[in-house]
């Protein structure tokens, strides 16, 4: 007698059709994997006893395209560069600066609820979605929003979603409001000599015309743009008009040589391309041999960060790498050894020592077989037993992502 296997990855082609698989999927008690891109997937346990991979890459329409508006409503499926480059055709944008924008979903972001390093100009991914639909772990099909900014009133629900991992419901679409896209951008990359970093951030952090995104690095060279000088490396996005981005360059220049920067090299073709593979960066893995935590401090707090991180690391002989965001204050750090072996023997312990000093240092990416044995998701939050709480409201049977969110979620 012949049984007929569940299949291993499913990808449902519209709204419709994924309601009556999760509707189909609650009944028999499936456990669901929910997947988008992939390219977050390092954040996060791995789901607890999956019984299928529920994928979303097939859930990719533009539904409607409201240009003079400012709207777009898009599926969820829909990877990050193809809504960016449907947005420049009319010079318009939404700000979900998220790694591997080639790979990554529209629902994948918002689920991870990354945060991007121009969030301090122009707010979080969170702030631009005014409207969403949403398949319930039964199969109901429910809506938030709409397309009209600032239609909401009361609680607005698409917000529950994001930043959610997939444990509440599958997001079909979301609807965003745009941004026009600024004219011109200008990423400027400097090599910064010995002692002269923290006079540099100082600087930078100080700007009256403030860059869309500053980043300070150390390592990365496989990813990141620049070469490393004692002190690392700093990359400033400008955008804006052209007049605003000569005034902001006048600007960062002298800035950067008070700072002690010697030469700084302008990169006008490419500038976005060139940030955007710092994005990648972020959850950029070296092999089994690396971890990737993000920190979330303040700007005035990156020194103190990066001397005490490092100076762990070197105590567990793990060689560190860093991503700093001067302007918001959080530090990518990646931490990896020569093989995965001596990794795999020394990064639990690092692990114990980062969380004594930093409780709520998260995982952001990595490849290791230890890492679901490492605390990904650090101290539990004081609204843990509400958020386990909406877990049993929305998915009392547990068949959404089990186990993959904070605390168990």
């Amino acid at each position: 007698m012949m049984i007929e296997q569940r299949p291993a990855k499913v990808g449902p082609a519209g709204a419709a059709e994924l309601g009556a698989f999760l509707k189909d999927a609650s009944e028999r008690g499936d456990v669901l994997e929910i997947q988008g891109g992939n390219t977050l997937a390092s954040m996060g346990q791995p789901v607890q006893a999956a019984h299928t991979v529920l994928s979303t890459q097939k859930l990719r329409r533009v539904l409607a395209y409201e240009f003079e508006n400012l709207t777009v409503s898009v599926e969820a499926g829909l990877t990050l560069r193809a809504l960016r480059a449907l947005l420049a055709e009319r010079n318009q944008f939404v700000p979900l600066d998220a790694p591997r924008a080639q790979h990554a979903t529209v629902g994948g972001t918002l689920a991870a609820g990354w945060l991007g390093p121009r969030r301090h100009l122009l707010g979080r991914s969170r702030d631009y979605v005014i409207g969403s639909r949403v398949a319930l772990a039964d199969g109901t099909l429910v809506a938030a929003g709409g397309m009209v900014v600032k239609n909401v009133t009361g609680y607005d629900m698409s917000k529950l979603y994001i930043g959610s991992f997939g444990t509440l419901g599958v997001l079909v679409s979301a609807n965003f409001k745009t941004l026009p896209l600024p004219a011109q951008a200008r990423l400027f990359t400097a090599r910064l000599p010995e002692h002269s970093w923290l006079r540099t951030l100082t600087h930078v952090g100080e700007l009256e015309v403030p860059p869309t995104a500053a980043l300070w690095v150390h390592g990365f060279s496989k990813s990141i743009a620049g070469d490393d000088g004692t002190d690392g490396r700093v990359m400033i996005l400008l955008e804006g008009s052209a007049a605003l981005i000569e005034r902001g360059t006048r600007e960062l220049r002298a800035a950067l040589g008070r700072g002690g920067v010697p030469e700084t090299a302008i990169h006008n073709e490419g500038a976005r391309d060139l940030f955007e593979r710092a994005l990648d960066g972020y959850v950029a893995p070296t092999g089994q041999r690396s971890i990737t935590y993000r920190i979330f401090g303040t700007p005035d707090n990156i020194e103190s960060m990066v001397r005490e991180v490092y100076g762990l690391a070197r105590e567990h002989a793990l060689a560190p790498e860093a991503i700093a965001d001067i302007l918001n204050g959080d530090i990518a750090f990646r931490l990896s050894a020569k093989d995965a072996r001596a990794f795999a023997e020394r990064i639990e312990a690092f692990d114990d020592a980062l969380h004594a000093s930093y409780a709520r240092a998260q995982i952001i990416a990595g490849q290791s077989p230890v890492r679901p044995s490492l605390n990904l998701w650090g101290e539990l939050p004081p609204a843990i037993e509400k958020m386990r709480a909406l877990k049993v409201l929305f998915d009392p049977a547990r068949i959404l992502n089990p186990g993959r969110f904070i605390g168990g979620i």
